[in-house]
């Protein structure tokens, strides 16, 4: 769980995934803590193109190609659009 917690770039995950993790009831944790992992591998595995994405957008340049992968990495999460707001996945 720390590493998992570590993992995670942004204040705002790691609060989400320890309301998660604590809102959890035990038989289903395993499968929240799977969709976190996901989730932290994708964006370490993103780690050079998210570097290189910042480096462009503060040249003001854009890559033709570039993809928004914001709601893949969100649903990796179990994030839902319809959870409210301070509300786990229990």
């Amino acid at each position: 769980m720390n590493r998992l917690h570590h993992a995670l770039p942004h204040s705002a995950s790691r609060k989400q995934l320890l309301a998660d993790v604590n809102l959890t009831p035990l038989d289903e944790l395993p499968a929240v803590l799977g969709r976190w992992a996901r989730a932290a591998e994708t964006l370490q595995a993103a780690e050079g193109r998210i570097a290189a994405a910042r480096a462009q957008a503060a040249t003001g340049t854009t890559r033709e190609d570039a993809e928004d992968r914001t709601a893949d990495i969100q649903h990796d999460a179990g994030h839902r659009g319809d959870r409210q707001p301070g509300r786990g996945a229990a």
